[in-house]
């Protein structure tokens, strides 16, 4: 198993990065901030990859920030807190930006910022042996990494703050139920079931990919009319890809398309 904090990897359209703190449930730190933020960049520059799967060694996805380090930071906490959360904003908002869908397969404890960067993917595929907490109000903290953006526009702003301050824990078939994920398998099957999901969407096509993933993410910041207006330019421009004219003439020959991504 490699040292390095996070496990990096890319074949056939899918990059694949995993944190690998398993010892501390894969909290972070700085050099896994900084790893983190690096095979993000590289798997968003990489025109080879089409989805980006995020995972975690060990039992659990991730536990969130590495609460002992802050401890032992004592006063210096502050500036500590600076170094790590600066780094994992940075990858959270290209993960978001980026016209590849991102995958979350997770397992196991997922705390802090482990829950606020799953609920930043597009799609989250859990294991039935999940549990899930927005856990920053047990140590006096407020949450990062996107889950206040996240949660109200996943669960409604309610139930969101019921989550934050309460801090509860919920299982996976809670966790489906409010739609924090999009399925929950068993664990032993959860590998297979998220490379086969990553692989279906690394053969499809990534130009409407991306451009239903801005469309998405953009909604909340327009008018009606506003939207219709970027989705009608989506759509002509999507119009004039090989993979729209690939997509159509498989439709009518009853056949399975060969999307190229171009």
């Amino acid at each position: 198993m490699s040292e390095s904090p996070i496990i990096f990897e890319r074949a056939e359209g899918i990059a694949s990065i995993r944190f690998n703190r398993p010892s501390v449930l894969n909290a972070l730190d700085e050099a896994m901030v900084a790893a983190l933020r690096a095979s993000v960049e590289t798997a968003a520059r990489d025109e080879r990859v089409r989805v980006v799967v995020l995972s975690g060694e060990g039992r659990g996805f991730m536990a969130g920030g590495d609460v002992g380090r802050f401890h032992a930071a004592g006063p210096e906490a502050p500036s500590l807190v600076r170094r790590v959360i600066e780094p994992f904003h940075a990858a959270v908002a290209r993960l978001a930006e980026m016209p590849k869908p991102v995958v979350a397969s997770l397992h196991g404890p997922v705390a802090g910022a482990g829950l606020s960067i799953a609920l930043l993917a597009d799609l989250a595929i859990a294991a039935d042996d999940a549990q899930f907490t927005l856990a920053y109000a047990r140590i006096g903290a407020s949450p990062d990494g996107s889950a206040t953006w996240s949660l109200p526009r996943i669960v409604g702003l309610r139930k969101a703050l019921e989550l934050a301050l309460l801090a509860e824990t919920i299982d996976a078939a809670e966790a489906l139920r409010l739609n924090l994920v999009n399925r929950v398998v068993p664990r032993e099957h959860l590998e297979g079931e998220t490379a086969a999901l990553a692989a279906r969407m690394a053969a499809g096509p990534a130009l409407a990919y991306g451009r239903i993933k801005q469309l998405m993410r953009t909604s909340f910041d327009r008018s009606l009319a506003e939207q219709l207006a970027e989705e009608a330019a989506a759509f002509t421009a999507l119009a004039a890809s090989a993979d729209f004219a690939e997509g159509v003439s498989a439709f009518v020959g009853k056949r399975p398309p060969r999307f190229t991504g171009r």
